[in-house]
């Protein structure tokens, strides 16, 4: 693919964005809507990160210009939904409306070309720390946010180095072994919503990591994250479903500053 050259996709997925935060990677992912196309566009929870914006303001010009891109995209004909999310739950007093060509929904079901069915939702439901403890997971947003910070620091160091970025929050989520029986328990219990539903699979965001994998006869899908993992879910014109990580070719790319040069496609194995 040529580097101005656009990919053309039947559906993409992403989540998880938290816009209004220093550790959204605006950049990359204006760079990735740039260079992709699609009939539909799902958005799906913490777009705008409301908790965040309560304790304090932050909105650069790139927040500005990703949602710009998106509105942009919606008038030229992309249908765009709005999956609200727990970071950005104030959007559940408008599903059903529709602004800026963009529909606001609690979940949605999907039709894939080859006629499967997908339940599409945050997956905040399934968090029984956002359910019951609402107070834990406030606290658990702000200890991550110092990992981010740390993270910021750690990757521009690495970048001095010519290193490629590398997510520290990522890497210590998997190897706290609560943390790994969290995520199996949440893709489990998403998994039994859509079987029991009667459905082939379910996509959601929420816990931040890209995932696809058949479980007990359901496809789980997550779509990972704009924060940590810049990964989207694709479903091709033929209704192949794919994980996307968008790679930097230069790993000195700050996070207040588009990329230079445009960013690679790099689709990873279910």
């Amino acid at each position: 693919m040529s580097d101005q050259a656009s990919q053309h996709y039947r559906s993409i997925w992403i989540s998880d964005l938290h816009l209004g935060t220093a550790g959204c990677q605006a950049g990359y992912l204006l760079d990735f809507l740039k260079h992709t196309e699609s009939d539909q566009l799902y958005l799906v929870g913490d777009i705008i990160d409301g908790w965040a914006l309560k304790r304090s303001w932050y909105w650069n010009q790139q927040h500005n210009d990703v949602v710009q891109k998106i509105l942009r995209k919606a008038r030229k004909g992309t249908r765009v939904v709005y999956i609200a999310g727990n970071h950005d739950e104030v959007v559940r007093q408008f599903i059903g409306l529709a602004f800026g060509g963009i529909d606001i929904q609690d979940e949605v079901v999907h039709t894939m070309a080859d006629g499967r069915r997908f339940l599409v939702l945050h997956g905040d439901l399934f968090d029984g720390v956002i359910q019951c403890a609402r107070w834990l997971a406030i606290v658990g947003d702000r200890a991550y946010e110092i990992t981010l910070k740390l993270n910021r620091w750690f990757n521009h160091l690495r970048a001095r180095f010519g290193l490629e970025y590398w997510s520290l929050s990522q890497y210590l989520k998997h190897k706290v072994k609560k943390a790994v029986n969290f995520v199996t328990q949440f893709e489990e219990a998403v998994a039994r919503e859509a079987k029991a539903r009667g459905l082939d699979g379910v996509i959601c965001g929420h816990i931040h990591k890209a995932e696809m994998r058949e479980i007990d006869g359901v496809l789980y899908c997550n779509d990972g994250d704009w924060v940590e993992s810049l990964s989207a879910l694709v479903e091709t014109l033929e209704g192949e479903l794919k994980i996307i990580h968008w790679q930097p070719r230069r790993p000195a790319v700050r996070r207040d500053e588009p990329p230079r040069l445009p960013e690679r496609l790099a689709d990873a194995p279910a």
